[in-house]
């Protein structure tokens, strides 16, 4: 029995119960397609671990120490004159960010009588890896709709120039991004060509390699393709996952191809390869997301027999699937075991448990557990209070949702975007619509830049009251500001003047 495998015997009278109150909780809750948007966070934990351990950054980071070690005389300074070095450092990186800026400007001139590769190289900018990163992100974070090819083709054109300078080599780090620049701007057979020039080169293709390839396969029906050459490929580097599997099974989960992932678990499988935690937890994800709550729980029980305990994203799982069902005295239960067992309840866990109740409806749950948790030292961040605000918005109590929200800037926690979109929805729900706006001023004063959805809340909103003006008036604002200009046709009757 679960309880019994996964936690031991001393404490089956307290969760003797818990197998049976989970089945029947999921059953209740779970959709028709098995998709909740809640449990997206949940997932998004999984993704945090890998991104924090991601070899990319940490093969790009050494690469940055041999850099500035390089420029600086070498590593003995380091430890006579730290104070020195670290305003040689701080110079180097500042010296770098200056040239990406030239670089960036130069691109932006290309057009008909003007050679950039001419311009770079009179330019006589030092070509390092930091240098090509700064300058192949600040391409990436640039584009849209109306500009996605040119900055395909201006990411493409500095990448073969840096590449042909002296004393510089690409790495599989800027590889990776020049992918990126062009996955974002659906230049996928220019992507493809990059994998095969990358394999061509010596560099093994990596977990990042396939997570940014699996991503564009949705419209174009290629993942199942994408996963069989990668299974097979002998330059497959899948580092840090424990195996290639875990690696796919990850980047998988990060695209919502819950149907491919069992079957990828089912080529593990027959290739011999034992799941660990970390499958088991995607595993766990899938089955939830998929309604196949019996399999779900299977998995539990086959997690215990084979010696794993739950850990840190297991019991974030348990926690959301108990929120989810209104089970509030089941998940005081399980964080109390938590605790027995040396794993403190941390800010996410709580958070997914009080995003859970609050859609099940049970604000009183939410409350106690939002004073429980500071009780316990563990302090809510602006996610959690912004779950918190959200819940008593959908529930119409704007009053409890502004009074958190003053309590959460007066205790340093900056509201995000995603707050003050809650908070714009809520008063334009109470009619307070003049509040609303204000809302939108106070936001872009305290430096949180609206995105769409912002816009689009209160734009609608200010529609459907009748507000034409007013609405036409922040579309105009958002004009001004050059932001989401190729997304205006999502704003119907609305014609720049």
């Amino acid at each position: 029995m679960y309880s019994i495998a996964i936690f031991g015997r001393r404490v089956v009278p307290k969760f003797s119960s818990f197998y049976d109150i989970s089945r029947s909780l999921c059953s209740r809750t779970s959709n028709g397609d098995g998709i909740d948007d809640g449990f997206r966070s949940v997932e998004e934990s999984l993704n945090e671990t890998w991104k924090s351990s991601d070899i990319d950054s940490i093969l790009l980071e050494k690469s940055h120490s041999n850099e500035f070690v390089g420029c600086s005389g070498g590593e003995s300074s380091f430890g006579s004159h730290s104070q020195g070095n670290f305003s040689v450092k701080r110079s180097y990186f500042e010296n770098v960010r200056i040239d990406a800026e030239r670089v960036l400007d130069i691109l932006q001139q290309d057009g008909p009588g003007f050679d950039v590769k001419v311009a770079l190289q009179d330019s006589q900018i030092r070509v390092s890896s930091l240098l090509v990163r700064k300058v192949l992100i600040g391409i990436l974070k640039t584009i849209n709709y109306a500009n996605k090819n040119r900055c395909a083709k201006l990411g493409y054109k500095f990448f073969v120039w840096s590449g042909q300078q002296e004393d510089y080599r690409h790495t599989a780090n800027t590889y990776h991004l020049i992918m990126k620049i062009f996955a974002d701007s659906e230049e996928f057979k220019a992507m493809w060509r990059l994998v095969d020039e990358m394999i061509e080169k010596g560099f093994p293709t990596t977990a990042r390699t396939f997570n940014i390839l699996i991503c564009t396969c949705g419209e174009a029906g290629l993942a199942r393709k994408v996963v069989e050459r990668f299974i097979k490929s002998k330059t497959f580097n899948y580092r840090p996952f424990k195996h290639s599997y875990n690696a796919i099974l990850h980047s998988l989960l990060s695209v919502n191809q819950y149907r491919l992932i069992e079957w990828v678990y089912q080529q593990m499988v027959i290739e011999g390869y034992s799941p660990d935690i970390f499958t088991y937890n995607i595993l766990m994800c899938t089955k939830y997301r998929l309604g196949k709550l019996d399999q779900f729980h299977r998995l539990l029980d086959e997690m215990g027999r084979n010696g794993f305990s739950p850990d840190f994203h297991t019991f974030n799982i348990l926690l959301h699937v108990l929120g989810k069902g209104d089970k509030p005295l089941a998940a005081l239960n399980l964080l109390n075991h938590m605790r027995e067992i040396g794993i403190d309840p941390s800010v996410l866990h709580f958070t997914t448990l009080i995003d859970g109740l609050s859609r099940a409806g049970n604000l009183d749950a939410c409350k106690y557990f939002f004073d429980e948790m500071i009780k316990n030292g563990c302090m809510p961040d602006v996610v959690c209070y912004t779950v918190m605000i959200t819940g008593y918005i959908v529930a119409g109590e704007i009053e409890k949702a502004q009074e958190l929200f003053s309590e959460m800037v007066i205790k340093g926690q900056m509201p995000n975007v995603f707050t003050y979109n809650s908070m714009i929805r809520g008063l334009c729900m109470a009619r307070k619509f003049e509040e609303a706006c204000l809302m939108l001023t106070e936001m872009e004063s305290r430096g949180c830049n609206p995105n769409f959805l912002v816009y689009s809340t209160l734009v609608s909103n200010l529609r459907n009251a009748g507000k034409l003006s007013e609405a036409h008036e922040v579309i105009r604002h958002m004009v001004e500001k050059g932001q989401y200009i190729h997304l205006l046709s999502k704003f119907k009757r609305y014609r720049r003047c």
